[in-house]
């Protein structure tokens, strides 16, 4: 019953927490490494005080103005925000299930060794998600990657990695995979192993061994055995393009590449970002982005290794995904603590007739702090809802 309780109070003042956890991220001007804006705190005459008195000022008031080319308001209330979707042409890796193929993309790591590895080894920047390692195993699957053997395109130079599941397998799958070195020994004659219950048999011969690491990989997959991710029928992009209907343009297992649509967002110092879409839970969203349902990543509603992104329900027009202004992240690759994983909260205006367009984490505070906008943690179907979108440069 305790535990019950302890569970229900988590939820009852998560957003409150949350709210407050990324205010922090201005917060401490003491420690000399808040941010405010784009500057140190401490660089700013009268410190954090002054500056989000002065923010709050100018944003309430008189935002200022963004370059035409960049941002522009129309009479209506609609943001045109350029390049606001844009193809990302990404590397596909191959691996095994069960006897069968998997084509899959990595995109992030807890760890800067294997980030650096995959990045020099496939062309691709993997970022850096330290958080990542702090990941429930709930939230996880297995891979096994080898690190000697037969050579091949796995993510050491080996033969092609091996998982436990695919989204064919709803309930266990998890694009965050734990990270399983398998390893021949000297006796052993190396063959391809495609399934991990070929592993585990070799492991029992005595013919490998198995040694679990402490890093997590983002190893969204894209084909695997009797499935794939949906592939948008209309590929026209658009500054306007919905979100339904699928996230990807095309997939090339020949030439292994699969184009994403990127879509444009703020970071939350307002500097711009681009992200994915590859999988997401309750089924409810995942089905209408057309993207995998992965109700394993649920467990990361309470867990540092997902952090907060701030999507508009109203106010201006504009190409997030719920047809109003993109959302604001609370994190951005760099930031120590970026993570593909996102807990979304909703933003709301109290007169949408009065929107004002936020682009970062301290106009939400100002405005909130003014009564104007209110912040809930989403909940559709009743359900924790936690989206894979992983931040990349489409242009690389």
């Amino acid at each position: 019953m305790n535990k019950v309780l302890k569970f229900v109070a988590l939820f009852a003042v998560l957003p409150l927490f949350t709210m407050s956890f990324t205010m922090g991220y201005f917060a401490d001007a003491d420690a000399g490494s808040a941010v405010c804006g784009l500057e140190l705190c401490s660089k700013i005459p009268g410190g954090r005080d002054a500056w989000l008195e002065n923010r709050q000022m100018t944003t309430l008031v008189t935002p200022e103005p963004k370059p035409a080319e960049e941002t522009v308001m129309d009479s209506g209330s609609v943001l045109k925000l350029s390049r606001a979707n844009v193809p990302a042409t990404i590397p596909l890796h191959h691996g095994f299930y069960d006897g069968g193929d998997v084509f899959f993309i990595i995109t992030d790591s807890s760890d800067p060794t294997h980030a650096e590895i995959i990045t020099k080894n496939y062309g691709w920047n993997v970022e850096l998600a330290p958080s990542l390692a702090n990941a429930p195993e709930s939230a996880l699957s297995d891979t096994y990657m080898f690190t000697n053997g037969i050579e091949g395109g796995g993510v050491h130079g080996y033969q092609s990695d091996v998982f436990t599941s695919t989204p064919a397998q709803p309930e266990k799958y998890s694009a965050l995979t734990s990270h399983i070195h398998v390893t021949w020994t000297n006796d052993a004659t190396p063959r391809i192993l495609d399934s991990q219950a070929m592993i585990l048999k070799a492991e029992e011969n005595g013919e490998v061994l198995l040694t679990p690491l402490g890093v997590v990989l983002n190893m969204p997959h894209i084909v695997w055995p009797d499935g794939q991710m949906i592939v948008k029928e209309d590929k026209t992009l658009t500054d306007y393009t919905p979100y339904g209907g699928g996230q990807i343009l095309d997939i090339d297992t020949e030439e292994m590449t699969v184009t994403f649509i990127a879509h444009r967002g703020w970071g939350p110092d307002g500097r711009t970002i681009y992200y994915i879409v590859t999988d997401a839970t309750p089924s409810g969203p995942a089905g209408a982005m057309g993207v995998v349902d992965a109700p394993a990543i649920s467990n990361l509603i309470a867990s540092s290794a997902a952090v907060d992104l701030f999507q508009f329900k109203n106010g201006i027009v504009g190409s997030g995904p719920l047809g109003f202004q993109p959302g604001i992240a609370s994190g951005a690759l760099g930031d120590p603590n970026y993570s593909p994983m996102w807990r979304i909260f909703v933003i709301g205006w109290n007169d949408p007739t009065d929107a004002k367009l936020l682009e970062t984490v301290g106009d939400i505070g100002a405005f909130s702090n003014a009564g104007k906008i209110t912040i809930d943690i989403a909940r559709p179907m009743n359900s924790d809802h936690i989206v894979n979108c992983p931040f990349i440069d489409p242009f690389q």
